[in-house]
């Protein structure tokens, strides 16, 4: 394939580029009074790289000799990166400017660098663009979550963050190491023709370490204990961020590498899937319980659902995939529903509220935001027929076709234990005694319009996407097959 050719495929990471180039031109001569505008115009961006799919850049194959792959999968997997971070976008002014930090124009284009990032990462087809596409995402997200910088939390969160980091990049990089010095190469095909031919003690040490790094960036457990601090320091649009767009990116590639690059030693990685999705369901429950922070408690939430969406993978089958990616596609609506709940979380001075405590007797002052809060808590647990229902079912059914019934059986009693801290949630809404400060009344309509649109998405009316959906996770699914 010709230079050119390959350009084309990278069409999306390429106006996402320019844009952000152009738009801190603007930043820096002028100024944070052309925050607003800058941050429309990286929406405008996300919306452009999205429409940029249906083209070469959606279906076109491998470029660059195999080191970047425009595929059907990755066009799935960018579509619902660019709504979510487009959305962080969306909702930052607000919250910025109620907390007394100001919007800075920096914002927008960070969220865009960390774009291209995920993009790349996203079509990685070899272990060297899979590294520069995932740490391009990385160095966007250490300053976002210190991006209120004279705020203690975030700050500790963003060190936190970039010290944690750190340390899963080099244990990413040492696997990376592992495998090219033992396969001969850093394509993935490769690294797979290689493992076919059996495999040896050197490259599953390297499949190890591959996973490690990779397990950090979803927030997997044993990796995952930079989330909750990290969650409740940075701002709230930043976390909403942190907990949509990285995840759909960190999950696909994940995807990807076990499939594409060590499809051919399945049995070996599926035991360290299967390990992450059980102690990740387990520990995102049980953990979750104690918690009085609503973003902790989200934090863990996190932790629980991306358990669930691991045990697509652990079925090692087209079906399960498919699963996995239905399951990022409904996380991110409940996701960035709840979060977006969560800043209307305010006293009536506009300060920020986080405590699960301050929602009670929220059914009565804020009956429309209680509302949204239950819808988003029944289908983050799965309870029909709100919508997070289906997805659970579609990974729990790909592991029962693959003959893992018995993993299946663990899974769902874990759900049940997750269920109990969202209807906790509810329980403080609309049973417990009045708080006695009351929020603040609704003072954006952006954010009440995309909570009603995130609340009819994974409301029952989401059912009637499932043809869709199925249809096209299927088609992304099968372009790793």
């Amino acid at each position: 394939m010709s230079m050119t050719a390959s350009l084309a495929l990278t069409v999306p990471e390429l106006i996402l580029s320019i844009g952000a180039l152009l738009l801190l031109l603007v930043a820096a001569f002028g100024g944070d009074g052309f925050a607003r505008a800058i941050g429309w115009g990286a929406i405008a961006l996300f919306a452009a790289a999205g429409f940029a799919l249906t083209g070469p850049a959606g279906n076109g194959g491998p470029g660059f000799d195999g080191l970047y792959i425009a595929d059907s999968f990755a066009a799935f997997a960018k579509l619902l990166i660019y709504i979510a971070a487009a959305v962080s976008v969306a909702v930052a002014p607000g919250f910025f400017a109620r907390t007394g930090g100001g919007y800075r124009a920096e914002y927008p284009v960070l969220i865009l660098l960390s774009g291209v990032g995920m993009g790349m990462m996203v079509s990685a087809g070899d272990l060297l663009t899979l590294y520069v596409g995932l740490e391009l995402q990385s160095l966007s997200a250490y300053v976002l979550a210190s991006f209120l910088r004279r705020d203690t939390r975030s700050a500790e969160a963003g060190l936190k963050y970039f010290v944690l980091g750190a340390l899963a990049s080099g244990i990413l990089l040492y696997g990376i190491s592992l495998l090219y010095g033992f396969t001969g190469t850093t394509l993935f095909a490769g690294i797979s023709d290689s493992l076919a031919k059996g495999m040896g003690i050197g490259q599953m040490f390297g499949m190890v370490f591959v996973f490690a790094g990779l397990a950090f960036k979803i927030s997997a457990v044993p990796f995952h204990m930079w989330t909750p601090d990290v969650y409740e320091g940075a701002p709230t649009p930043v976390t909403a961020f942190f907990a949509s767009a990285p995840k759909v990116a960190g999950m696909a590639l994940l995807l990807r590498v076990a499939i594409e690059a060590m499809g051919s030693g399945t049995d070996a990685w599926r035991q360290i899937v299967v390990f992450a999705a059980l102690a990740s369901t387990i520990l995102g429950a049980v953990a979750a319980i104690g918690q009085t922070s609503m973003k902790r408690l989200l934090a863990y939430s996190s932790i629980n659902n991306v358990g669930f969406a691991l045990f697509g993978l652990a079925a090692g089958s087209a079906e399960g995939v498919a699963a996995t990616m239905t399951y990022m596609a409904v996380y991110v609506a409940m996701t960035l529903g709840s979060f977006i709940c969560v800043l209307q979380m305010r006293d009536e001075d506009g300060r920020p509220v986080e405590t699960i405590a301050s929602l009670s007797g929220l059914s009565r002052s804020r009956p429309g935001l209680a509302a949204a809060f239950a819808i988003f808590m029944f289908s983050l647990a799965g309870i029909p027929p709100l919508f997070g229902f289906w997805p659970k079912f579609l990974v729990f059914d790909a592991l029962v076709r693959a003959g893992f019934w018995p993993l299946a059986m663990v899974g769902i009693a874990t759900s049940v234990i997750g269920a109990f801290y969202y209807l906790k949630i509810v329980k403080t809404i609309y049973f417990d005694d009045p708080a006695p400060a009351r929020f603040a009344p609704a003072a954006s309509k952006l954010e009440g319009g995309l909570i009603v649109l995130a609340a009819l998405a994974v409301s029952p009316l989401g059912y009637l996407a499932i043809p869709l959906l199925d249809s096209t996770s299927m088609a992304a699914a099968r372009a790793l097959f």
